[in-house]
């Protein structure tokens, strides 16, 4: 890692940007004296068309931001990356989930010549996608597998739920696919009321075989199973892991696994893709591999100037630190598209939700922003109210598809008409002198645009996030790629579910001893 944003020249000159004409920045003036602008700030990257012209930036600090990426030494920690050297330091792990989905040995000649260093690990990623692929290609032409039933939560539920979701358009077999999370027992109860043992397989998502909400949910699915008559767990079950001892001494014969380099968050390449392959056969699930290499590749190897994660993320920290913006929400006008902010809350909040730098000390300034937001035009009639005349300015990005995958004449237009509307608005307000019908403008928002919502065009957006991510966090001086915010929740309900069955509140704040006398009255 370079050195930390605050300690470079670039931030001093950015604070100073700030000071003298970045918190006072009017977009609509920006417009009104560079025609070009649009052009200036919007680009092509594969399968994303990105306005960034409605943002509250202009040349000068958007040259500043590039200057602070390379005193951070972005480059350095995107070259070590894609090296395979331990970016990851407080695990002491390499971060490699790119290598899922490079195109078969033979198809692909690096030009990052660090990534020749890991390219023996290729033969190994391709075993495992090709059994993996085949074994979804049995399940899709089992006419008895009627429903697909995956356990997982997190990284093994969120990106395939979402990606099962936004592909639905491409899945051409009558099979039905059902996510089970939550460890609260109605999930599972409601998905199994639509099952009949003989006719389900029940996919385990956990690389340890221990996460204990996705074990619960196993074990009860397989009492579920047995107590209706289900025969051959080996047959009705597979799992998802590393943990082969494990998931045999469930019942389970047929497992996939996946390495240490692939964090939960990165994983929906992996064998935890399984439902989605299940869903959209094999050749659409290296299409949409083929869509995020293409995103890697852009990464790589564009100019930073001309690379779109690159612009994202350095606008993401100019946000973040100089406007002091603490929201962010995600507007995907796109119904297929509608767990993609819940899928990307995990990717920043869980990767740069941090207080500590690379070297554990405190950090004088923010990082992540809260991400939320639902799918338009459902948003527009909830919280959008805020977003265009609440007291918080909350940037949007907007994400839409230009071509619909449904064949339903007038609905797309008004629903793109509707975004555009909306991002208008947010920028170039109203003026009302009663005040109640006053928006103040000069709200900002990104527009990402897909010309259609392929397995291709979805696997480029989602590795642009990933990048996006990457970038903030590099400049942040922090760990993307741990989660240890995740455990000390984990330890102490171990603990505390021993005591709602003991009573004991022995040692327990009295506000937790409270409510535990309370559940156990």
């Amino acid at each position: 890692m370079g050195t930390r944003c605050d300690q470079t020249p670039a931030w001093a000159q950015l604070t100073s940007a700030f000071e003298a004409s970045g918190q006072s920045f009017d977009v609509r003036a920006a417009f009104a004296a560079d025609p070009q602008r649009f052009s200036r700030f919007s680009q092509d990257a594969p399968h994303v068309f990105a306005d960034l012209s409605k943002n509250l930036v202009d040349a000068p600090t958007q040259s500043l931001l590039f200057d602070l990426a390379r005193q951070c030494g972005l480059e350095q920690h995107r070259a070590a990356m894609f090296a395979g050297q331990v970016v990851n330091s407080t695990e002491n792990r390499a971060v490699m989930h790119f290598l899922l989905r490079n195109p078969p040995a033979g198809q692909y000649i690096p030009r990052h010549a660090a990534i020749n260093k890991i390219a023996d690990m290729q033969a190994e990623v391709e075993v495992t996608l090709n059994a993996m692929l085949a074994f979804a290609g049995q399940v899709r032409a089992n006419d008895h597998i009627t429903n697909i039933v995956n356990i997982g939560i997190g990284g093994s539920d969120l990106g395939p739920q979402m990606a099962v979701l936004a592909l639905r358009a491409f899945a051409d077999k009558p099979q039905r696919i059902h996510f089970v999370s939550n460890v609260d027992g109605q999930q599972l109860l409601d998905v199994l009321a639509a099952c009949k043992p003989h006719n389900t397989l029940f996919l385990i998502a956990s690389k340890t075989f221990t996460t204990a909400e996705t074990m619960l949910n196993a074990q009860s699915a397989k009492a579920w199973f047995e107590a209706q008559g289900g025969q051959d767990i080996s047959r009705h079950f597979a799992a998802l892991t590393t943990n082969i001892a494990a998931a045999n001494a469930f019942g389970i014969t047929t497992t996939f696994g996946f390495w240490d380099w692939v964090g939960g968050r990165y994983s929906l390449w992996s064998a935890i893709g399984l439902p989605l392959a299940i869903a959209i056969g094999g050749k659409a699930f290296r299409e949409l591999l083929a869509g995020a290499h293409a995103m890697d590749e852009h990464f790589c190897h564009a100019p930073l100037e001309q690379n779109l994660p690159v612009r994202l993320g350095l606008l993401d920290v100019w946000y973040r630190n100089f406007h002091g913006f603490t929201n962010r929400s995600i507007a995907p006008y796109s119904h297929a598209l509608r767990r993609l902010p819940a899928y990307l809350q995990q990717l920043e909040m869980e990767s740069n939700g941090k207080r500590v730098d690379t070297q554990g000390h405190a950090l004088p300034y923010d990082t992540a922003p809260a991400l939320w937001g639902e799918p338009g035009t459902n948003g527009q009639h909830a919280y959008f109210q805020m977003l265009h005349q609440g007291t918080s300015v909350i940037p949007v990005e907007f994400i839409a598809v230009k071509n619909a995958s449904h064949p339903l004449p007038g609905h797309n237009s008004k629903l793109l008409a509707n975004m555009l509307a909306q991002a208008q608005a947010l920028m170039v307000g109203k003026t009302d002198n009663g005040g109640h019908r006053h928006f103040p403008g000069n709200r900002p928002s990104t527009v990402l645009l897909l010309d259609e919502l392929t397995p291709a065009s979805l696997g480029a957006l989602l590795a642009l996030q990933e990048h996006r991510v990457f970038v903030s966090g590099a400049i942040w001086g922090i760990n993307s790629f741990d989660q240890w915010g995740v455990e000390l929740g984990k330890v102490l309900a171990k603990d505390i579910e021993s005591r709602l069955h003991s009573g004991d509140a022995s040692g327990l704040d009295p506000s937790t001893a409270g409510l535990l006398a309370r559940l156990k009255t």
